[in-house]
């Protein structure tokens, strides 16, 4: 089997073990809100984005939270 058809689905087969969690890690935080690690670092050291460092180092994210975050400040959509 080709190597790149193999690691392009290992790939899809790990988004889909990440939606089935409820808290992500820092990586998965990035690969599921799209947001860059320096961004996303950035976000984390000025507490504009929740989430939890319950060791003191690591960081980790509620799905959930992170998903009302993304969708906070609504833009309706304007008439013609």
């Amino acid at each position: 089997m080709d190597t790149i058809l193999v690691l392009d689905r290992l790939d899809r087969l790990e988004k889909l073990l990440v939606g089935q969690k409820e808290v992500l890690t820092f990586d998965e935080a990035c690969d599921y809100t799209g947001i860059s690690r320096s961004f996303l670092y950035k976000l984390t050291a000025n507490g504009r984005i929740p989430h939890s460092k319950p060791n003191g180092k690591l960081l980790f994210f509620e799905k959930t939270k992170l998903v009302n975050w993304l969708l906070q400040n609504k833009v309706s959509p304007q008439t013609l």
